[in-house]
This record gives structure tokens, C-alpha cells and sequence, in this order.
């Protein structure tokens, strides 16, 4: 075992002996903002780097915003989000482009440095330096001064050894991201499974030799003989309830679970001062959300709250959860965007008086029930699976992390 020394940086700790240790700011010289006839938008992502904006849209040339404040950034330069770098947003950029000013772009200033191996360096084990130097009073988006990056330590093993731990990591990188790639569409094909089984059976129902009809709804097509089509507005009763004291704010969230705000997150949220117009919302109510429903946000309240006018409270003589499958369905088929008149995109105003007017296949209640309790049994053993590739997915991704600290640290050793 090759002998170590304090590298003098507590969450480093110990490194070989050979191995530099020197300010940040003796290899790097900020890049300034400047205008340049390059237009392709980079933005530098956590899981990624520094990679083309929306590039799986591949929408991603400025041609209206103003960019005259926009940073230049080439081939080999190093950026950091000065408000998340405590999150892992740095990166070495392999490509060209232009950033917002919200990113610092640095230019090495020295050759001690392999690119590969500072880029693996500062996403591996500097985050929570990063957060501890950053400050500012935002949730999530703590700012990070220059100076303070400046006097950060960096280790400078030898340039081979610098080589030849990229060259490892390259190639162990390579095969943990082909395993986790494999294991994310497992995940993204079962999601896919579930929508098809709730937009299959809440318009075909459980017995595939029912004899059909045509239900004169177009995105329902034929439907077993004895449902029924009857509009919103005669199977469904929207409430407005009072608000109680004690309330807790309650959302609908896209993934359809409709619960008081404490009990998933309070970050990310926009806060109002003036409550104007919530409204009281029990459990077991059936919520639409008048913005996001085109995208999930439909389920059953497992809460007692209040929540703004934005959501619809709906209750139901027929099963509130068939109900709610139906109308997730047509989420899903992307019906509600279809029927969209605004401007925003991506968006669908899902008020009472367009739900009160959309037709829904009607079962009889038992056949509901039926209905209900099979997508419900069958969606649970896919989440089931889903819970355990996402485990493995973050068993990998610990195993990854730990594996670049230990080379970029030299607690793992390169034979050169």
C-alpha cells in the first residue's frame, strides 16, 4: 500500500503522498461574457454535463431572446451553475456554444491539468464544499461567489496518473451507464404498460367478447353493448366547500396522487400570501386540476385540506376511481391537448364547465367495481417491479459515485 498524506481538505482526507494540492485559482481564469455569431444554447445538466439545451427536442438555436449577455463557451472550458454547483452542476464542455450569465466559464490557465480526470474530480466529491461556500436566502438556489470558488483545493496527481485514471473510469463509467440505460427503459416500458391497461379497459372493460357498440365518442370508439355514454354534468356534482382552520394545503400532483403538500415536499412550491378563493377538500374526493389534468393530475384526495380554485373537487354517485381512470385516460391519448383553445403550450384548460360537457362511458356499478379493482391489482405489481430496478438504478448509482471518489482521491490505486 503506497503511503498517503493529509490533503488538508476534510472531505477529501487522506491522498499519496506525490500528489499536489493547490488553489483553484492558479489554474483557471474566468472567461467574460461576450458576443459571438454562435447561437446554440448549452445548459449544463446534472446527470449529463454541459450538453446542447432541449437537444433530445432538438430545439435548441436562439432566435428571439436576448443573448447579448450570454456567455461563449468552447471546447474545453470549464463551467459551473454558480446556484447549484452544490448539486453536481459542473462540468468540463466538449462542446461549443453559448451559456446564460448564471453560469461561470473558466478557461484552464495551466497544463497540469487532464481535463477528463479535474472534470471527474469536481463532480465527484465537491458538493458539499460547494454548498458549505455558497449562501443567499432562495430554497435550492444557494449562490456561489467567485472568490470563494477561487480558493477552493484541487488535487494535482502526476499527468499520467491523471491519464490513466480517466482512461479506467472512462470505460467503468461506460458499462454502468449501459446497464442503467437497459434498466431505465425496463421502467419507462412498464409506465408505458400501465397507461395501456387503464385506457384499454376503461373503454373495453374486462371481457374481450362483450359485443360492442360504436359509443359516437371518438377517442372511446366501440365499447361493450350494455355501458352507456352520458356527459359529465349528469354523473358528476362539483362542490365548493368552506374552508376550515386547521387546513393544510393540499395539491394534485401529475403522477396522480392528490395529498397534502407536507407530504411530499414543500421546495419547488410557488406560495401565496392571499388565499383567495381556496377551497375545502375531503378525502375521497375526486380532483381534476384545471392546468396540469392534461398531464396525470387527476386522482383521489387521501387528505383533508383546502387548495386553490385551480383544482376542480368533483364527487360522484358512480365509482369515483373509474371515473378518475377514465379521465387519466384521456390524459394519456393526449385527448385533453387535442381539444386545447389557448395559447400556452403543452397546457389545456380542464374547468368544470368543459368536464360537465365531455362524454364518459358508464358501466354498470358492479362492473365498475370490477373494473377498478383490476387496474388497481394490476398496477401495484408494476409499481412493485418499478420500485425495485429504481433500488437497483440507485444501488449503481452509489456504486459509481464511490468508485470515481476513490480513483480521482488516490484512495484506489492506477498502476502507470
Amino acid at each position: 500500500m503506497r503511503e498517503m498524506k493529509n490533503s488538508g481538505a476534510a472531505w477529501i482526507g487522506q491522498i499519496p503522498i506525490n500528489w499536489k494540492v493547490d488553489k483553484l485559482k492558479y489554474h483557471l481564469k474566468r472567461d467574460e461574457p461576450r458576443n459571438s455569431n454562435v447561437t446554440e444554447v448549452l445548459s449544463l445538466y446534472r446527470e449529463y454535463g454541459v450538453i446542447p439545451k432541449d437537444s433530445r427536442d432538438d430545439n435548441h438555436n436562439v432566435t428571439s431572446e436576448d443573448t447579448s449577455k450570454y456567455k461563449y463557451v468552447k471546447p474545453g472550458n470549464f463551467v459551473i451553475n454558480k446556484m447549484k454547483a452544490w448539486q453536481g452542476s459542473v462540468a468540463v464542455s466538449d462542446y461549443e456554444g453559448i451559456v446564460s450569465p448564471a453560469y461561470f466559464v473558466y478557461k484552464f490557465t495551466s497544463e497540469d491539468f487532464y481535463k477528463r480526470y479535474f472534470h471527474y474530480l469536481l463532480r465527484s466529491c465537491y458538493k458539499d464544499e460547494f454548498m458549505r461556500l455558497s449562501g443567499g436566502v432562495r430554497v435550492g438556489q444557494w449562490d456561489l461567489p467567485s472568490d470563494a470558488l477561487d480558493k477552493v483545493l484541487v488535487l494535482l496527481p502526476p499527468y499520467d496518473e491523471q491519464q490513466s485514471i480517466c482512461n479506467i473510469l472512462d470505460q467503468f463509467c461506460a458499462e454502468i451507464d449501459t446497464l442503467t440505460a437497459d434498466i431505465q427503459s425496463q421502467i419507462d416500458a412498464l409506465e408505458l404498460y400501465k397507461r395501456s391497461v387503464v385506457t384499454e379497459i376503461v373503454t373495453k372493460g374486462l371481457n374481450p367478447d362483450a359485443q360492442t357498440t360504436d359509443s359516437g365518442v371518438q377517442w372511446i370508439g366501440k365499447m361493450p353493448a350494455h355501458w352507456k355514454t352520458i356527459r359529465g354534468k349528469y354523473i358528476l356534482q362539483y362542490l365548493q366547500k368552506p374552508v376550515k382552520e386547521d387546513d393544510g394545503v393540499i395539491t394534485c400532483f401529475r403522477d396522480g396522487e392528490v395529498t397534502l403538500r407536507t407530504n411530499r415536499r414543500e421546495d419547488g412550491f410557488t406560495m401565496s400570501d392571499k388565499e383567495i378563493g381556496y377551497q375545502g377538500i375531503d378525502v375521497g374526493d375526486l380532483i381534476v386540476h384545471g392546468m396540469d389534468g392534461f398531464a396525470g393530475s387527476i386522482g383521489i384526495s387521501d387528505s383533508r385540506g383546502k387548495a386553490s380554485p385551480v383544482l376542480n373537487v368533483l364527487d360522484s354517485k358512480q365509482n369515483k376511481r373509474y371515473l378518475m381512470y377514465y379521465l387519466r385516460s384521456m390524459a394519456y391519448s393526449d385527448v385533453f391537448l387535442a381539444m386545447a383553445t389557448g395559447i400556452r403550450v403543452r397546457s389545456c384548460d380542464l374547468r368544470w364547465n368543459k368536464l360537465a360537457e365531455l362524454f364518459y362511458p358508464v358501466p354498470p356499478l358492479d362492473e365498475q367495481e370490477a373494473i377498478v379493482k383490476h387496474i388497481d391489482d394490476t398496477l401495484r405489481k408494476a409499481d412493485e417491479i418499478i420500485a425495485n430496478k429504481k433500488q437497483h438504478l440507485d444501488t449503481l448509482n452509489e456504486y459509481k459515485k464511490s468508485v470515481i471518489y476513490e480513483y480521482v482521491t488516490g484512495k484506489k490505486e492506477v498502476v502507470v
